[in-house]
């Protein structure tokens, strides 16, 4: 460059600014892709979304799958997805927990409270309204949600009462917006108030705008991948590493479920996300498919 060179683009400080920014810019990760509802002060929050139908070339609208998330005597944390999300597949945190919850302690019992499995689903959803993220509106995004929600999905679709005709929510024509409402009780995130509208097509029915809308859909399929998850060994040693010592461990026939990954998971699913550095003075949301876990271990105490 010669030195006229150099002097007529002296001044080129936008560009400089341009090109750097490029580079300390965050670039996007996978979570990027998720919807996680906010909450005010109060703990208390609202949106409105819309479950959208199947994605291409699969075969439900939601994946589902289980995950441990606890901290052991070590001070680390088992945040890990459950092989019993994969049929027949073993998990050796659940086998650890069969043989704590036969061991006649009720202590045992209370260190199962803590390790049990949590359920989570994933949907597409398109995000109709946001207050508290106003640029989330219009998206189509991935959803988490507990059992709670999905309860709510099967009302509609298998309602209780005659005076009620069942909505598919899934449907962009005839399905219905899902008014999520968050309430904070007893310093857990409450979805008891959440409830579906009455059941309308999708922006007004555009074929033009819902192919588009529907062309953004993320596939499912990653989540129930067995790729996906760590393998039983792997998960073996990291479950020693955090709770100390050698396993002993029952055999991979004790486990068979059919019926919650990272710190983040916890945050959506749960409401609040465990941290490896603080103390758990923050309680974890409760779930209703606690009891369901809880009541699988009971099973196989009075088998």
């Amino acid at each position: 460059m010669s030195f006229a060179e150099l002097k007529r683009k002296s001044s080129s400080l936008d560009a400089l600014i341009s090109a750097a920014s490029k580079e300390i810019a965050p670039k996007a990760t996978v979570e990027d892709r998720f919807w996680k509802p906010e909450v005010d002060k109060s703990g208390n929050g609202y949106a409105v979304l819309r479950f959208m139908p199947v994605p291409a070339g699969e075969d439900l609208p939601w994946a589902k799958y289980w995950s441990h998330g606890f901290k052991g005597p070590s001070g680390q944390w088992f945040i890990e997805n459950c092989r019993t999300s994969l049929t027949g597949e073993a998990c050796p945190a659940c086998e650890e927990n069969n043989k704590l919850w036969n061991s006649g302690y009720e202590e045992d019992k209370d260190t199962v409270r803590q390790r049990k499995r949590r359920l989570h689903y994933i949907s597409n959803v398109f995000v109709v309204s946001d207050p508290a993220n106003p640029s989330n509106e219009g998206k189509v995004m991935l959803f988490k949600f507990g059992k709670k929600i999905f309860d709510k999905l099967m009302d509609v679709m298998q309602p209780q009462f005659a005076d009620e005709d069942p909505i598919n929510p899934f449907d962009l024509w005839q399905g219905a917006d899902f008014k999520l409402k968050i309430r904070n009780v007893e310093g857990y995130r409450n979805y008891d108030k959440s409830e579906f509208a009455s059941s309308t097509q999708l922006l007004d029915g555009d074929e033009t705008a819902l192919e588009a809308v529907y062309n953004r859909l993320y596939a499912l399929k990653e989540f129930t991948d067995p790729t996906s998850y760590k393998s039983y060994n792997e998960l073996k040693v990291r479950l020693s590493t955090v709770i100390g010592g050698q396993l002993q461990m029952s055999t991979a026939e004790e486990v068979s479920l059919d019926t919650s990954t990272t710190v983040k998971d916890y945050e959506q699913s749960f409401g609040t996300a465990p941290s490896s550095t603080a103390e758990e003075s923050t309680p974890v949301a409760k779930s209703s498919d606690d009891d369901d876990a809880l009541s699988y271990f009971s099973k196989l105490a009075n088998s």
